[in-house]
């Protein structure tokens, strides 16, 4: 079980602490949190209880989902054990260059070892292996069937007072808290919390991206082994506007999402659905759905883009509230970014709490500074996937992200037959390494020798 990783003086810690919203972002929070104050109180507006996976408000949660090397690695400081318990369910551990069949816009990915690990699950079992974790924790309480109907105060600048209701509930209940953590998702509420307290909403930076999601999750014949984990194809801007993935998953499965952008919406019934995996060039998708038997529903989830609330611009950024996961920003899920961000916003909030404690400073500025530190964090995700994003406009794409696409397609050409700029690619995208990492020079002067042969030619 989750172990408490703070070892300072007892009688220390802060009050309370309200999270609003008990999905992966506000589980991975209430999880800091307990460190640090006497009692989280998590209010999560679906009826949840300990064996819950993904419940209703969380649409995108029955499709595939990535957790990149970096996450998984914040993920394991905060549950220890985790991945170990998950590979015992049959989640399997691997290495990202051996036991992918990566189908990149150039050709396949190199099968060699790169040094990234990573672990393939469902969102399902992970959020159910969280709130198992997080409910044992004896400060934590998480109130099911509970609706957040505002966050307010009577001090000028100051947002910690919370109204909630559960359902059947007379009337709501009123606490004050030393920090509230918005962890309500896409459909946050905080920009009337903001002008009701006459305080400025802060902007918003929208990248759209009508990217379509269709998924299934296939039990597997007995005795089926192969020689891989993933199955993956990109799609990448003008060119490819179909993609998909599949996963091993626990209990010896399959889960499926095929991808589509614009008219290229995948089917939601089988034959359909199989014909739009056999239009992919990496087969290896349509083989094991044919060969797999589906569990469940097929799930359609049409992504509108990414969207970024600027909270770190908002001068006026009331004091004791702060925003994580996708509440503050939403990713494109087909690069598999959001779980991750999430993870290292709650690792960034521990660190700053921790800090203060140590200097025996209270919590006032902790929300500005949390918001610019992770403002930091997300940036770089953002940029790599807004950068594709834009590509698949008809005009007007910024001379930047023309620059990123541009550099990309270069290295995806070298990648398929460089192992070791495919390992570099592979670090940056699973958030190891910063995306310099792919303009040292042993990439950079390979990318504008390709890049002069092919305009002499």
């Amino acid at each position: 079980m989750a172990k408490n990783q703070d070892n300072s003086p007892p009688g220390t810690r802060w009050g309370r602490a309200v999270v609003v919203g008990g999905g992966y972002a506000g589980l991975v929070t209430a999880r800091v949190l307990a460190d640090h104050f006497a009692e989280v109180l998590v209010l999560e507006r679906d009826p949840v209880a300990s064996d819950t996976g993904v419940h209703p408000h969380v649409p995108q949660g029955y499709h595939a989902h990535a957790m990149l090397a970096r996450g998984g690695e914040a993920l394991e400081v905060l549950f220890p054990g985790l991945r170990a318990e998950l590979a015992e369910l049959g989640a399997p551990v691997f290495d990202y260059g051996e036991r992918i069949s990566f189908l990149l816009p150039t050709g396949f990915a190199p099968t060699a070892k790169v040094g990234v690990s990573i672990q393939t699950f469902t969102r399902d079992e992970l959020e159910r292996r969280l709130r198992h974790r997080v409910l044992d924790l004896p400060t934590v309480r998480i109130l099911s069937a509970t609706r957040c109907e505002t966050v307010t105060s009577d001090t000028p600048g100051r947002l910690d007072r919370v109204r909630y209701r559960t359902d059947g509930a007379d009337e709501s209940v009123d606490v004050t808290a030393d920090l509230v953590v918005d962890a309500s998702g896409r459909a946050t509420s905080v920009d009337r919390w903001l002008a009701d307290a006459r305080l400025p909403v802060s902007a918003k930076n929208t990248i759209k991206a009508k990217i379509t999601y269709t998924s299934a999750c296939y039990e597997r014949p007995p005795g089926d082994t192969q020689d891989f984990d993933v199955a993956y194809q990109m799609a990448f801007a003008p060119g490819v506007p179909r993609g998909g993935v599949i996963l091993a998953v626990e209990h010896h499965r399959w889960m499926c999402s095929l991808l589509g952008v614009d008219e290229h919406v995948p089917p939601t019934d089988d034959e359909g659905y199989l014909d739009f995996a056999h239009s992919l060039g990496n087969p290896r998708l349509a083989e094991q759905i044919k060969r797999g038997t589906r569990q469940g529903e097929i799930h359609r989830y049409t992504n509108p883009g990414n969207e970024w609330r600027l909270h770190h611009k908002n001068a006026r950024w009331p004091e004791r509230l702060i925003a994580v996961g996708d509440s503050l920003c939403v990713f494109n899920p087909a690069y598999g970014q959001g779980l991750t961000v999430a993870a290292l916003e709650a690792e960034l909030l521990g660190r700053l709490l921790r800090d203060r404690r140590a200097d025996a400073a209270g919590l006032d500025g902790l929300s500005r500074a949390y918001q610019r530190a992770a403002a930091r964090v997300i940036q770089v995700p953002w940029t790599m996937a807004t950068s594709s994003d834009l590509m698949w406009a008809p005009a007007g794409q910024p001379l930047s992200a023309r620059f990123a696409h541009w550099y990309n397609q270069h290295v995806f050409a070298l990648a398929v037959r460089r192992p070791d700029v495919w390992a570099r690619f592979v670090r940056v995208l699973n958030m190891s390494a910063p995306p310099s990492l792919l303009f040292r020079p042993a990439v950079l002067g390979k990318v504008v020798r390709r890049a002069l042969t092919r305009r002499r030619n």
